[in-house]
């Protein structure tokens, strides 16, 4: 064991009017030299101690030590030692890249030789040499997260505190933050990384997993994992809707939890002895490895939505032979840059279509031109057999649209904004006091009505934004990187509601940076530079991408080698 930077020990924070702590008790250390991985569902507590370690917040009791100084008595000390990034708010966004990372010069009092040769030396580590003068705010999501680390960095750490840093962030940009901190542990900076992804987790050190504020496991991961180990299975070959079989096995008290991995589910149960009932599906249910995430859901003690109220409540799609969705050509410039660039694509009822790439390839762009909020410069965008340029009304009617960002208005209340989206949706009187009622049970949403939308937890954010968008029972769902920054949960949630409306007819067009969550999608168009350069299915896809060196490569392999691959193919 490494020596002792952080020890935390009896630590508790009550905020005021609060009715339980955000934190309470917790004893833990953080070595010298590690990457520690802070990791729980939303509103856990994870940002809170971080705070806290940064000296930034003062505990309601018990201490926190870095390098020996206490942050209450030694707090100048403490924002010495530490460098901090924020899940927001730690950018300026009308400020070009350089003036930000001036500001930070300016407030940690680099000046001179020191100031020139930091500046060089970040630009060049973060790839933001190029962009030095684009304004924060136009970055994509990676750029954006490696300024901010850049600004973090300003005077050099003993200890880098990162607070969740890879939300919104493509596969690849991820692996280049990796790689970043890596060299910075290299460098004798030690790391403190709060994620809601668990493969992350599985990369760090030591894990501290928390949630509602208590210490449930402080150690490494592959130990917590290993509690887990021959409780975990997949069922293959299975003949008919492998949604239908995993919402029949979900029911089972013995299924902790249950994904859907493309063709393939992936099931961790109670107990390895006693079988999985597949209600006369045929499949094979066989061993696989178990991940960190598995054990991080058997240690909460699983998923506790089982089947979707949401669905339940859905009327059924009418059948139809016709493509639901249909993108003919689409092409968007602004000014000389293409943002889209003649996508092409048609997709079914009841079919889940996903748009994976990476920041800034497209994506967002085709779906606002899908959805009539985007005219398109050329091309065709129809849905349900409307086309959207000639009766956007009525193609409008028939979508719900959760956007990436700005699905709610932030100073409204929740009620408020359930009923603005109500009437934006053309319900009135009976029915629309009906889909409130419905959305407020279906979500759990009583107790953050009067509360407005950007005072809500992240989980609960997204639950009325879901809300907002199905409120009036849409035949087609566009949902632009719904579960961004979610804990597993959220997400099992989420993925519950999707697949039971999909079960009921509704078609579905998905982006994500989640690999595993493209895994529920039936077909992938894969977006870069503005044009679909693949579309198949996830196993499709990853068939493409198999090679020697990688024989059975995840999605995530494939993700990152497909865009090398047309890089090579097609520089720039």
């Amino acid at each position: 064991m490494n020596e002792v930077l952080v020890n935390i020990q009896n630590l508790s924070k009550l905020f005021p009017k609060a009715q339980t702590p955000a934190l309470q008790d917790i004893n833990a250390t953080i070595p010298k030299g590690e990457i520690v991985g802070l990791v729980g569902p939303d509103g856990s507590g994870k940002t809170t101690l971080i705070r806290l370690i940064a000296g930034l917040l003062k505990p309601t009791a018990g201490t926190i030590t870095v390098e020996g100084y206490d942050t209450i008595k030694d707090a100048e000390n403490i924002h010495y030692l530490t460098g901090y990034m924020p899940q927001k708010f730690g950018l300026y966004e009308d400020l070009t890249v350089m003036q930000n990372l001036n500001l930070y010069a300016d407030l940690r009092g680099v000046v001179g030789e020191e100031r020139k040769a930091t500046m060089e030396r970040l630009l060049k580590f973060t790839g933001l040499e190029p962009f030095t003068e684009r304004l924060a705010k136009n970055l994509s999501g990676g750029m954006k997260q490696k300024l901010g680390l850049a600004c973090a960095l300003i005077k050099k750490p003993t200890l880098l505190l990162l607070d969740e840093p890879s939300v919104g962030v493509d596969p690849i940009s991820r692996r280049e933050l990796w790689k970043m901190v890596h060299e910075l542990l290299e460098q004798g900076v030690s790391i403190v990384w709060s994620t809601a992804y668990l493969d992350e987790a599985e990369r760090c050190h030591t894990v501290i997993l928390i949630n509602e504020g208590k210490l449930l496991y402080h150690g490494n991961p592959k130990t917590l994992t290993d509690r887990v180990a021959g409780r975990v299975f997949k069922v293959t070959h299975i003949e008919g809707s492998r949604r239908q079989l995993l919402a029949y096995v979900l029911q089972q008290k013995n299924v902790i939890d249950g994904t859907i991995q493309a063709q393939d589910l992936r099931l961790v149960l109670k107990e390895a002895t006693l079988p999985v009932d597949l209600n006369g599906f045929k499949g094979t249910v066989e061993p696989t490895p178990p991940r960190f995430e598995d054990a991080f859901l058997d240690i909460l003690g699983g998923i506790p939505e089982r089947e979707s109220e949401l669905a339940k409540m859905a009327p059924r799609a009418p059948e139809t032979t016709e493509k639901v969705v249909v993108a003919d050509n689409l092409t968007k410039k602004f000014g000389a840059f293409t943002a889209a660039d003649h996508i092409s694509f048609e997709v079914p009822r009841g079919e889940i279509f996903g748009l994976l790439g990476p920041n800034g390839a497209g994506k967002s762009t085709i779906f606002k031109m899908l959805c009539g909020l985007l005219t398109p410069t050329e091309g065709r965008a129809a849905v349900n057999g409307v086309d959207l340029q000639k009766a956007p009304g009525v193609a409008r009617s028939h979508i719900g649209y959760m956007a990436q960002k700005f699905s709610l208005y932030g100073t409204l209340s929740s009620k408020q904004n359930l009923d603005f989206f109500s009437g934006i949706y053309n319900l009135k009187n009976g029915p629309r006091e009906a889909a409130i009622k419905e959305m407020v049970e279906v979500f759990s949403l009583q107790p953050y009505l009067n509360m407005t939308s950007d005072s809500l937890p992240l989980g609960f954010k997204q639950r009325l934004a879901l809300a907002c968008s199905t409120m009036h029972h849409p035949e087609v769902l566009f949902l632009d990187e719904p579960t961004s920054g979610v804990d597993p949960l959220t997400r099992r949630e989420f993925w519950t509601h999707i697949n039971g409306l999909v079960e009921k007819g509704v078609t579905v067009m998905v982006t994500t940076h989640f690999m595993d969550e493209a895994e529920y999608c039936d077909r992938i168009a894969l977006i870069y530079r503005g044009r679909v350069i693949h579309i198949g299915t996830p196993d499709g896809l990853k068939e493409i991408a198999k090679s020697p060196e990688h024989p059975n490569p995840t999605l995530e392999d494939t993700f990152v080698k497909l865009i090398e691959e047309y890089d090579a193919k097609n520089p720039s």
